[in-house]
């Protein structure tokens, strides 16, 4: 009995802090929500210079005065041979994008700011890094994202895509614009194939005694729905709906990398990287960090970010989510504490 007295003890505490939490904080937000957010800016940061950067701590925390001074010589020595040669060679850069999708693809719009920004400044000799992560999402969104990453592929700039951890479904359409698809050994690759899924409460409604109405004009408007009867034919047309999409997909993917045999791996099913390159879905093993490092031998890195300024109600969202979070975490510590 005392254990039960306990655990509701602490349920009600926990309750209570986040609802109070919810509620005032909330209120602060709903009186904030009415300010516009702020317009979006373009950052442009030298990678080049961090890894420099990086370079030159680690030295001076490893290397002894006499190593540290015989290194700078030299590298003085080679700075003055590069800028010798620099007026005979052409010189290039690499741009980096960071691709972190969600379901709906929202960040598509930032994409498409990024690489506009790129194209207008780009040469011929240039190539972008997309260090893309998403388990896809919405075919539309998607669809724009990967049309989008084809506008550089219309310019001739080299696209390559590096993914370090996933790359499924709308993501590998993405992926499979590039001239060459990077993978790290364990990423997830592929599920070419598309699902939807919806619950239907009309029995629940029955026995509720509640009717559910729903008109439209023409045959297929709805085909499925959550709240009325559902029938077959409807089912069979919604069934036909998926199909097509993947059958997009599947041409899709199979005209930007031609080599695949389409028919086994377009089966829904995702593989880790080195399945994947195997299959054909990649072109190489290798982490956007190894690509990044042998790249600055060679060229100059920027990363592309366009960002949007968030007005106060985003900015006091995002801090009660932050807050609340940790308070659960904090409670659950504590009920491990109580209950071992």
């Amino acid at each position: 009995m005392e254990f039960l007295y306990e655990y509701g003890l602490f349920t009600a505490k926990a309750i209570t802090i986040v609802v109070a939490l919810l509620l005032a904080i909330g209120g602060i937000v709903s009186l904030a929500s009415k300010q516009k957010s702020g317009k979006g800016h373009l950052e442009i940061t030298s990678l080049s210079e961090k890894l420099e950067d990086v370079a030159d701590y680690s030295r001076s925390m490893l290397l002894t005065k006499e190593q540290l001074k015989k290194h700078n010589k030299e590298q003085k020595k080679a700075e003055k041979q590069q800028k010798k040669s620099a007026e005979d060679q052409v010189s290039s850069h690499l741009f980096v994008i960071d691709f972190k999708g969600s379901m709906d693809a929202h960040e598509v719009e930032y994409l498409r700011e990024e690489i506009t920004a790129i194209l207008t400044i780009a040469k011929p000799e240039d190539e972008v890094l997309v260090r893309l992560e998403s388990g896809g999402g919405v075919v539309h969104g998607y669809g724009l994202a990967a049309s989008q990453l084809q506008r550089l592929c219309d310019k001739k700039i080299k696209l390559t895509v590096a993914v370090d951890k996933v790359a499924a479904s709308g993501g590998y359409m993405m992926a499979c614009v590039a001239d060459r698809v990077l993978a790290a050994k364990f990423a997830i690759i592929g599920s070419i194939g598309v699902i939807a899924q919806l619950p239907n409460f009309n029995k629940l409604l029955k026995k509720s005694n509640i009717e559910w109405e729903q008109h439209t004009a023409g045959e297929f408007k709805r085909t499925l729905t959550m709240f009325g009867e559902n029938n077959e034919q409807g089912r069979e047309k919604f069934k036909e709906e998926l199909e097509e999409v993947h059958q997009m997909f599947k041409g899709f993917v199979q005209e930007h990398r031609p080599e695949l045999d389409i028919s086994k791996v377009a089966t829904g099913e995702y593989w880790y990287g080195s399945r994947a390159l195997e299959l054909g879905l990649v072109d190489e093993i290798q982490t956007s960090d190894d690509y990044l490092l042998r790249a600055n031998e060679q060229r100059k890195i920027y990363s592309v970010k366009y960002s949007m300024k968030k007005n106060i109600a985003e900015r006091l969202g995002f801090a009660a989510s932050t807050a609340i979070e940790s308070v659960l975490v904090k409670l659950w510590s504590m009920q491990n504490n109580l209950f071992k």
